[in-house]
């Protein structure tokens, strides 16, 4: 395998997965090893089939720049309404639990992460259904569900049913999640990917600003109106303007029915890509990121790291509400201001630290004599990992002290940096050194909404038992003990550890 190859970014958990035997070890010596099909070896009596693709037009890669984003433009929008619902009603839940007549935390709480839950199983399933079926159309069809259900949000008549509906829309809208990045992949090679994800993050964070005033001034029904409108919008935009974008599906269709006669036809590479046993094919993208999960060490850890910060910034929009209405005394309005400091982290984070990322990968390469490692990805990653903590304990003791309100929520923005700029050095080290790396970041992101499930559960009997300052100290404590010594442990014997497993490149 060529360098190009080890080293670059490839499609996120909707990358094309290879399923033509039957056990996990097996099929590790008999399929390629990297995700992106567009940069994938080939035998060689496809490589003249494959030069022709690479100069193709209908190849996505050979796109306009205003073509490609263009499509960008209208896959970020998909992505961006997504975790905007789940989040735009963390300000309304004490509306939530008025309207419902909810007085369990608990209860009040799952109306919120229920979302995850479902959002954590949807790209199992959705991310092979876009293999099978093209990018296009699991966008639309997820998009449209997402619009039912928040409209039945609004109108659910009891906390049963709403909950129930909450489900439903975190599986539909973790679509664009599972997608979105695999479009992104279609179309920019690895060096362009960067900006076009930024755009990705900002949903959960915008939503409760939005949502508090919303919830303030015409009921917390409206915030799901809203959605609900966002989402029309984005498919009236969408289903006539999107276009195909997943190369198998591209040249299959160009297979049976080409546009120009004379054309040369692949012969190979469609029924590689396009599984013959689809029952078979979502088995094995369902089962395959568990094998992963449980069988290396390193995935459970750098996963596991990833989901103790996603459980903390979930645990965040379910305790704010109380503590900037019954501390600080804001209204509903004004409290969903106090996400704004989440908000400006990650901003910081997509102009600064994607660009420091990039910088220590290429210094670090450069000394290598151009030769990139994914254990050149892992310095950014203990680099944003010190901000976790520091945030942590600014926040909770500020809290916990009462102090001015704004000493919170910087708290809050240090701690919103130090999460985005680990998130991704997480995901591409995962991308990178991982045979699958597909199922890798699919067994992160089950392990990372699980845990955002999880942890406002138990948020505010934490909170009420502890304290906001020791409360935060003890969650500061388990990232600096899982945030720092692991990633170094990684950086300097990650090559010894991939060389001697099948799971690893």
């Amino acid at each position: 395998m060529s360098n190009h190859l080890r080293t670059g970014v490839v499609s996120s958990a909707s990358s094309t997965t290879h399923i033509d035997v039957q056990d996990y070890t097996g099929e590790l010596d008999n399929t390629p090893r990297a995700q992106d099909v567009h940069d994938e070896t080939v035998e060689k009596g496809q490589d003249g089939e494959n030069d022709l693709w690479e100069r193709d037009p209908s190849n996505p890669r050979n796109w306009s720049p205003a073509r490609k984003w263009t499509t960008t433009a209208l896959a970020s929008f998909y992505t961006f309404v997504a975790p905007l619902g789940s989040s735009m009603m963390a300000p309304g839940l004490p509306d939530i639990a008025l309207k419902y007549h909810i007085t369990n935390p608990t209860v009040i709480a799952l109306t919120l992460c229920i979302f995850l839950l479902s959002f954590a199983i949807g790209p199992l399933i959705l991310a092979p259904l876009s293999e099978m079926y093209g990018r296009r159309w699991v966008l639309h069809i997820g998009n449209l569900v997402f619009l039912f259900v928040n409209l039945a949000c609004a109108l659910a008549p009891n906390a049963n049913m709403f909950i129930c509906f909450r489900f439903l829309a975190g599986f539909a809208g973790s679509t664009p999640l599972a997608i979105g990045g695999g479009v992104i992949s279609d179309l920019f090679a690895e060096r362009d990917r960067a900006s076009a994800m930024a755009f990705y993050s900002m949903g959960p964070a915008v939503g409760p600003v939005m949502g508090g005033f919303i919830t303030q001034s015409v009921g917390i029904q409206y915030v799901f109106y809203l959605i609900t409108g966002l989402c029309g919008l984005a498919s009236a935009v969408a289903v006539p303007l999107l276009k195909e974008t997943y190369a198998p599906i591209i040249r299959q269709r160009e297979a049976r029915s080409p546009s120009d006669p004379e054309k040369v036809l692949p012969s190979g590479l469609t029924t590689a890509q396009i599984p013959e046993s689809k029952l078979n094919y979502l088995w094995v993208n369902l089962t395959r990121p568990l094998f992963i999960l449980t069988h290396s060490f390193v995935c459970f850890i750098l996963s596991l790291y990833m989901a103790l910060m996603y459980g903390i910034y979930y645990l965040m929009f379910a305790t704010f509400p109380s503590l900037f209405t019954d501390v600080y005394h804001w209204s509903i309005g004004v409290g969903g201001l106090a996400y704004l400091g989440l908000g400006f982290g990650f901003f910081l984070s997509a102009v600064l630290g994607a660009k420091i990322s990039d910088k220590m990968y290429v210094y670090l390469a450069t000394k290598n004599g151009g030769e990139g490692q994914p254990e050149m990805r892992v310095p950014a990653l203990i680099f944003g990992s010190f901000f976790v903590p520091v945030g942590l304990f600014w926040y909770g003791w500020s809290a916990q002290a009462e102090i001015h309100w704004i000493m919170p929520i910087i708290g809050t923005s240090i701690y919103g940096f130090g999460l985005m700029t680990t998130f991704l050095p997480i995901q591409l080290y995962l991308v990178d050194s991982f045979v699958y790396g597909a199922s890798a970041i699919a067994a992160a992101a089950l392990f990372r909404s699980f845990l955002g499930f999880i942890f406002p559960l138990f948020g505010t009997q934490m909170f009420a038992a502890l304290g906001y300052g020791w409360g935060n100290t003890l969650l500061a404590g388990l990232a600096i003990v899982i945030g720092i010594p692991f990633p170094v442990w990684i950086y300097f014997a990650g090559e010894r550890i991939r060389s001697s497993s099948t799971l690893f490149h």
